[in-house]
């Protein structure tokens, strides 16, 4: 009789045993099923359906968002940082707007390069074919002929691209910490600009040699200098120079301000040698009221010097002649002057 109730307690583990196997096994099968369910289902193309479209602004200004003038990326109506969740449960959307918005930054730092920093892009490979890919670098006036120092900038690796170090930063923080603007800024006053430089060769040397006649010859950012040069030390630039030829010039008299009184000694004493098709020293349509524009005879930028070499030494042989010719004259003149006041007085006597 003591037997008895253990046997019904072993047949009652065996059936619960049993049982929860049986419910194991069916739990197993809904989870099969509804991943099959699931595997059928493009999650992708079920979001999309509740995505509005990736198009977003192409400007800063359309997406209502500016730098002030910390450097920092700040709404125009609110002033807020920019917010990534601009909508709710859209990450996709979110994340692509956020790209839309670091695409424009590029080209924001792009320009600051090229017009605060004063930088050019140089595409690489140096002679890439029609269907050969390409990039760039940026490079500063005189990075391959300054024989002092050369900075070299390196950005990491994925969307940053030159003059970034983190578009990150850029958006949430500022632009002093997300480019490269800084380094270049901080380099550039170390080594000091091409202006500085020949403002100094001026004052130490130029100025100070014995020479009557000095003729100036300036390429390119060259004669930006050369302008910047008479607007720092006009009357001594006048007072010294006699003649002045610029190849591809990159001044400009209204960017950099020039006196109506510099304008006009340049329309007599300089002649630019611009980049062009027609042939050489075919005069060309001013585009500035400052000096006359001729052809260098190439639409090459670094071949304009050479080929007007001999065309800048015979424009320097004309004016130096003129010049010797007129003192030549108020020479005589003087002269003769004198000798007709003596005339004059020996008649009185």
């Amino acid at each position: 009789m003591l037997s008895h109730p253990r046997a019904v307690t072993l047949a009652l583990h065996i059936l619960w045993i049993a049982m929860a196997q049986a419910a194991g096994q069916e739990d197993r099968e809904k989870t099969t099923a509804l991943k099959d369910l699931l595997s059928k289902i493009d999650l992708d193309e079920l979001m999309k359906k509740d995505e509005p479209p990736f198009t977003f602004p192409k400007t800063l200004e359309e997406f209502e968002y500016a730098f002030n003038e910390h450097g920092q990326l700040r709404h125009m109506k609110t002033g807020e940082l920019f917010v990534f969740n601009a909508r709710e449960d859209l990450h996709r959307w979110n994340q692509k707007r956020y790209e839309a918005l670091g695409e424009i930054i590029t080209q924001y730092v792009y320009e600051l390069l090229e017009k605060k920093c004063n930088m050019t892009k140089a595409f690489l490979p140096v002679e890439a074919t029609d269907d050969e890919p390409t990039s760039f670098i940026y490079l500063s006036p005189d990075a391959l002929s300054n024989p002092s120092k050369l900075l070299v900038l390196i950005q990491g690796s994925g969307v940053v691209r030159a003059g970034q170090w983190a578009r990150r930063l850029i958006i949430n923080q500022d632009l002093d910490s997300g480019t490269q603007i800084p380094f270049i800024t901080r380099a550039m006053e170390e080594n000091g600009s091409s202006e500085e430089h020949v403002l100094y060769v001026w004052d130490n040397f130029v100025s100070k040699a014995a020479a009557k006649n000095v003729f100036i010859m300036a390429h390119s950012y060259g004669g930006l200098s050369f302008v910047e040069l008479m607007n720092q030390r006009e009357m001594q630039v006048k007072n010294r120079v006699c003649a002045v030829a610029l190849t591809d010039s990159a001044h400009n008299i209204w960017l950099q301000e020039t006196s109506k009184g510099t304008q006009d000694w340049m329309q007599q004493h300089c002649c630019n040698w611009v980049s062009s098709s027609e042939p050489l020293d075919t005069p060309l349509d001013p585009m500035l009221p400052d000096c006359p524009r001729v052809s260098a005879g190439t639409e090459r930028h670094e071949l304009t010097s050479w080929m007007s070499f001999v065309s800048i030494f015979r424009f320097f042989s004309e004016v130096l002649e003129a010049k010797e010719d007129e003192e030549a004259e108020e020479t005589s003149n003087t002269v003769t002057t004198r000798s007709s006041s003596l005339k004059i007085k020996h008649q009185d006597l």
